[in-house]
């Protein structure tokens, strides 16, 4: 091979492509990546990371540089027709976790949603309408705690027009910035409610400087192009300008919509229900949906039998910007995932199996990240497992779930998911968790009272939760009880032994001066000659002039007894040798 050799690498390359462009027999790197701890076969996929790191382990005279792929970015765009008509815009609702966004929504709608969430905090996306000056407006409110960065994303690519609510006695926070970040990404406007300006704390203009030196966020009044509008969710002070704002942004943007077109949407939410089966809530993008119409969504298919607006009322059709409820669905969706209208059932299973086909092939073979790797590299000591199974009442909820305790884990804890799903906990999640030892974790579901006696029986733990920080709490507790115990050891004293008393199999007797510190009985001592440790013993009594002590100090005689443990053996303590006291507890680590 030349020397200073430039390679160029696509992001993703299987090992025995690898192998080739750097002319090395694919048995040595694969046996390479067996030296770091993972199996891979000629064909598994690696990324360009990992690529980089083995070529470094294996002392190549390499350069490697990532090629840059020209390929188009997968995207659905909507390709509109002359006769596109303008629809009511989309708008996310989003913010720091307790800075109103619920609340907000409540007044604006007329309901008291924020009452039924559990611990107040927003839980899965909700879609809603409202009218405002005669005109529609779609509502998405997303959850502010930072475990549903996922559902945020997807809040935010749904979306024409981003609400961020601030806080005006708390200002700009981490879930603030993430949805800024979120809006930016998704090319969509962003309009700023200074929420709480009832509060005796407000500072509004706060907020605005954060907004602005800080992320680039200028208000109107500054002479910049964001709008911030000063309101209170409580007191319904701004809101209808609030409002006017966003129909003025969305004007700007002539956002319109075909009607006469097969309907395409996209999975917000989505569960099942007794009676009803798996349950989806819909955001239609374009074209009308309607009732016993064919679709289409990843790899699941149906036919609308149920057609419902937000507050659950039965529709017969449902267009542009319109969120909609409807059951028929054979499987439940992923969330996230588009749905489009097809003409007739033959056509819906054969592209519901042209995507399930796709979705198999694109995971074949593990890839190997070189995050992967370097875990492997880097690992001390054997991985324990936090084994999991987890129940959610929807998909969404279930994916921000299992997400957040993946990156729970550590290089000494790995997180096990054996099961998964949305709906209650059943007799079946009972006998995987009793097969594989795991804990069930239950959020916002049911565990019915059959299945609860088959887990008592089983000595299965269920555990239910409506709030995912507590769940989260909880699983991480779990785990750090698979940590080991930390040793830690505290230097108490030194003694010099001046004389040796009596030496027995259970004990030693001897006296000595303290040369620093103090000596105490209880404590541990090593005993060293010179440079070599012969023993460690436990001084059990302590004694100044004939009489038992709690201890003595630097400069004092005094006799000690030294215990010998059992197993230990023959130990001889002689003048001259030099003990080290110390104390040794053991504390539980944490993550």
């Amino acid at each position: 091979m030349a020397d200073n050799k430039v390679l160029q690498l696509p992001e993703m390359i299987t090992v025995g492509d690898l192998a080739a462009k750097l002319d090395l027999p694919v048995v040595k790197l694969v046996g390479e990546l067996f030296k770091n701890g993972i199996v891979a076969t000629v064909n598994q996929r690696i990324d360009f990371e990992t690529a980089q790191i083995i070529i470094e382990e294996l002392g190549l005279d390499v350069t490697v540089e990532q090629k840059v792929a020209h390929e188009e970015v997968v995207s659905h765009e909507l390709s509109l027709s002359d006769d596109a008509e303008p629809r009511p815009p989309i708008v996310a609702v989003m913010g720091h976790v307790d800075h109103g966004k619920t609340t907000l929504l409540d007044n604006i709608l007329g309901m008291k949603k924020v009452e039924g969430e559990a611990g107040g905090i927003t839980q899965h996306i909700a879609a809603y309408q409202t009218e405002h000056s005669g005109r529609k407006i779609t509502l998405l409110d997303t959850p502010g705690h930072e475990a549903f960065a996922a559902l945020r994303q997807h809040g935010a690519t749904l979306t024409d027009v981003v609400v961020i609510v601030v806080a005006a006695d708390d200002g700009v926070k981490p879930q603030t910035v993430e949805a800024i970040k979120f809006a930016r990404s998704a090319n969509a406007k962003i309009v700023v409610a200074i929420n709480k300006i009832d509060k005796e704390t407000a500072n509004s203009q706060l907020v605005k400087t954060q907004l602005a030196t800080e992320h680039q966020l200028n208000p109107e009044e500054w002479g910049g192009d964001t709008i911030m509008v000063e309101v209170s969710a409580k007191t319904g002070q701004g809101i209808d300008k609030l409002l006017e704002m966003v129909l003025l942004v969305a004007d700007m943007e002539d956002l319109r919509a075909d009607t006469d077109v097969p309907a395409e949407g996209l999975v917000i939410e989505s569960n099942v229900e007794q009676g009803r089966g798996a349950v989806v809530r819909v955001l239609i993008a374009n074209g009308t949906l309607k009732q016993g119409e064919y679709f289409v969504a990843g790899s699941t298919y149906g036919r609308v039998r149920t057609l419902q607006d937000f507050r659950g009322n039965p529709l017969k059709q449902a267009g542009p910007s319109t969120p909609v409820t409807l059951t028929g669905f054979k499987e439940v969706p992923e969330f996230g995932q588009r749905i489009e209208e097809v003409k007739n059932e033959r056509e819906a299973r054969a592209l519901a199996a042209k995507h399930y086909d796709e979705k198999v092939q694109s995971t074949a073979g593990v890839n190997i990240t070189g995050n992967d790797l370097l875990k492997m590299m880097n690992r001390q000591t054997e991985q324990q497992e936090a084994i999991f199974i987890v129940k959610a009442d929807v998909q969404g909820s279930l994916t921000s779930v299992m997400d957040s305790l993946k990156m729970l884990e550590t290089d000494e804890v790995a997180v096990k998911i054996v099961a998964s799903g949305v709906g209650n906990i059943t007799e079946g999640d009972i006998r995987v968790a009793k097969a594989s030892n795991a804990i069930i974790y239950g959020f916002s579901v049911a565990l019915p009272a059959q299945v609860k006696q088959l887990s008592m029986r089983a000595k299965i733990e269920v555990r239910i939760f409506n709030v995912i920080y507590e769940l989260l709490d909880d699983a991480k507790t779990e785990m750090e009880k698979l940590l080991p115990e930390e040793v830690i050891e505290t230097s108490v004293g030194e003694l010099s032994v001046k004389g040796v008393f009596r030496t027995a199999k259970e004990g030693i007797i001897a006296g000595g001066q303290v040369k620093s510190g103090k000596i105490m009985p209880g404590t541990l001592a090593r005993v060293w000659r010179g440079k070599e440790q012969i023993a460690e013993l436990e001084i059990s009594r302590v004694q100044r002039e004939k009489s038992e002590v709690k201890e003595v100090f630097e400069g004092e005689m005094c006799g000690i007894e030294l215990a010998i443990p059992r197993g230990t053996g023959k130990v001889a303590v002689e003048v001259g040798d030099k003990l080290e006291c110390f104390t040794r507890e053991l504390k539980k680590r944490t993550l």
